[in-house]
């Protein structure tokens, strides 16, 4: 009985020693990967109360690393990808699978989701020349945020509510399914994304529950408005 002890304790401490010698080549195969997972730009509880630390835990390091895995595990299918922005795999997401299209998506929609909040007091407000826009195209500032927190709200299952300028440089607003987003040739109503808010249940779901509704209302709180300006300007 000794020995099968001893010999387990043997067995146990030479996988910790394979696992610790692993991590380097791990790391260095993440680095080395064309898609990579950004870090927050903030604090996880830094949008609380609007979003918890718990959530942006999980919503950040769990979902969104495994959109990234799954699209850099398309290599062997799609050697391709290795020399393409996300922005042009989008734009011929068509010519690629489901798995592409989904994780591509998710990679590059979370991305922005990320950069589009900041903590109270750091979101900045709406340019001139951004308030000028929307109202031109949907009436006043708060129209356009009803019509936004609409298409969320009415976003059948999972996806995301958008602000996109369109080719003709006017602004709209509109939701797809899934990761799918404006840059991709597979949508009805393409852009370019100056905003975006996820409706998964996963980006909500440990604070509001099923009261999506809510989450959309408290969301606005920690709108990156310096972000959306700059995309707006550019």
């Amino acid at each position: 009985m000794r020995k099968t002890h001893r010999f387990a304790r043997i067995a146990y401490l030479l996988l910790i020693a394979l696992l610790a010698l692993a991590q380097p080549a791990l790391a260095a195969d993440a680095e080395q990967s064309p898609f990579r997972l950004p870090e927050l730009p903030y604090a996880v509880n830094a949008l609380e109360p609007a979003i918890d630390a718990r959530t942006m835990e999980i919503h950040h390091g769990r979902h969104h690393r495994a959109y990234v895995d799954n699209l850099n595990a398309k290599l062997v299918d799609f050697p391709a990808l290795a020399d393409s922005s996300i922005e042009s795999v989008l734009a011929k997401v068509s010519t690629f699978d489901a798995a592409v299209r989904n994780n591509g998506g998710g990679h590059y929609n979370h991305s922005l989701f990320w950069e589009f909040m900041a903590p109270v007091g750091k979101t900045g407000e709406p340019s001139a020349e951004l308030v000028a826009a929307i109202n031109k195209d949907f009436g006043s500032l708060d129209a356009f945020k009803k019509a936004f927190s609409e298409a969320g709200a009415k976003q059948f299952g999972s996806g995301w509510a958008w602000l996109i300028r369109q080719e003709d440089g006017s602004l709209a607003v509109t939701a797809t399914a899934n990761q799918d987003n404006p840059l991709m040739d597979v949508v009805a109503t393409r852009g370019t994304p100056l905003l975006a808010v996820d409706v998964w249940e996963h980006a909500y779901y440990l604070q509001y529950q099923n009261k999506r509704v809510d989450y959309l209302a408290q969301w606005w709180s920690v709108v990156n408005w310096n972000a959306v300006n700059a995309r707006f300007e550019n």
